[in-house]
């Protein structure tokens, strides 16, 4: 468990590609590459849970992180639009492909409140990890958004690497599937609606956060800064906010609502900052409540069907931000579609 956390945090280090993803793209290229990305990510998932039955979880953590890093690789060489759109489906291609099987490694070395404490530090780390990745941003935006892409193929390679020569081999036994036909559960169905509700509004404020910061007037170095704060105070409400997931949405509509009001950039900050501390409670909340709810020989399938609310949720969210731009203008557009979003996962109850 050790070694796969320090696996997903080195990666984490250098995770940008997705945060400055529409700044790579640039205006006139931010919704058809976000799209792109979205569709392809939500193969890559799916694929990544299907692949579990067949191939053990290190051996989908290793591939997926080598080929997103060499995937990162070309996107930073692309130039042309057409360059960019090839790259980019490549990335979210690979992208997904590690999350399924990092859910599953968890899910077969804990359970009870240990697997409970153990998605909640994966998540917990990978918020720390993003500290540094904040820094890292701060430090190479300035110097060109492809200064970002490399940094983030380098320590996916790396990671690969230390997954290579770290995680176990074999590992747990995996135990058998049923071979009959298999159709989500119901409970699964409704866990997935809430998951994917969250994963938009997350990922409307998340994508679009430095390129609403840039609009509204920010230096190009407080994006970056602005990430590595956040990180450092995510797991300070974390204790405060546990065990109530549906006080911990409202709470971060409300501040994805001051988000889109507000138009002064130290008020912007103050609200993400505030945000990302709502939301803290809530990393590994949805795995954690598939890894017990799933029969053993059916949690690939389950965390497959599950990882779908984040490959709905990507290629949604310009579409939907694209519209609500229309009405609350640009730098409004995200914080309210994610406020929406919010709303929607709060009202439904993946426990029943």
């Amino acid at each position: 468990m050790r070694a796969l956390l320090w696996v997903r945090v080195l990666n984490q280090v250098g995770a940008f590609a997705l945060a400055f993803l529409a700044v790579v793209a640039g205006p006139r290229l931010v919704t058809p590459v976000l799209t792109v990305f979205g569709v392809a990510a939500l193969a890559s998932r799916w694929a990544g849970g299907v692949l579990l039955d067949r191939v053990r979880p290190r051996t989908l953590v290793v591939a997926g992180l080598a080929a997103t890093g060499v995937a990162l690789l070309a996107l930073a060489a692309a130039r042309t639009p057409w360059q960019i759109l090839a790259a980019t489906a490549a990335t979210g291609l690979a992208f997904e492909l590690y999350e399924p099987a990092t859910s599953e490694f968890l899910a077969r070395l804990a359970e009870g409140d240990r697997r409970r404490d153990a998605y909640a530090l994966l998540g917990t780390a990978l918020a720390a990890a993003g500290a540094v990745s904040g820094l890292l941003a701060a430090v190479l935006l300035p110097f060109g958004v492809h200064r970002l892409l490399l940094a983030d193929a380098a320590t996916c390679l790396a990671a690969a690497a230390v997954a290579q020569a770290f995680l176990p081999r074999p590992p747990v036994e995996a135990p058998a599937r049923r071979r009959e036909r298999w159709r989500p559960p119901v409970r699964l169905v409704r866990l997935t609606v809430s998951a994917t509700a969250y994963a938009f509004g997350y990922l409307a404020v998340l994508m679009f956060a430095p390129f609403v910061l840039l609009q509204r007037g920010a230096p190009a170095w407080l994006p970056g800064l602005m990430l590595a704060a956040a990180a450092l105070l995510a797991p300070l409400s974390r204790r405060p906010l546990s065990g109530r997931p549906r006080t911990a949405l409202l709470l971060s509509c409300a501040l994805a609502v001051t988000m889109a009001l507000v138009r002064d950039v130290p008020l912007t900050v103050t609200a993400y900052l505030a945000w990302v501390m709502a939301g803290s409670a809530l990393l590994g909340h949805w795995p954690a409540l598939a890894a017990d709810a799933a029969p053993a020989a059916d949690r690939p399938r389950w965390f497959a069907f599950l990882g779908l609310s984040w490959g709905v949720a990507q290629p949604a969210v310009p579409g939907v931000v694209g519209l609500v731009a229309a009405v609350g203008g640009r730098t409004a557009a995200a914080p309210l579609a994610a406020a929406v979003a919010f709303v929607v996962a709060a009202g439904v109850d993946p426990r029943r």
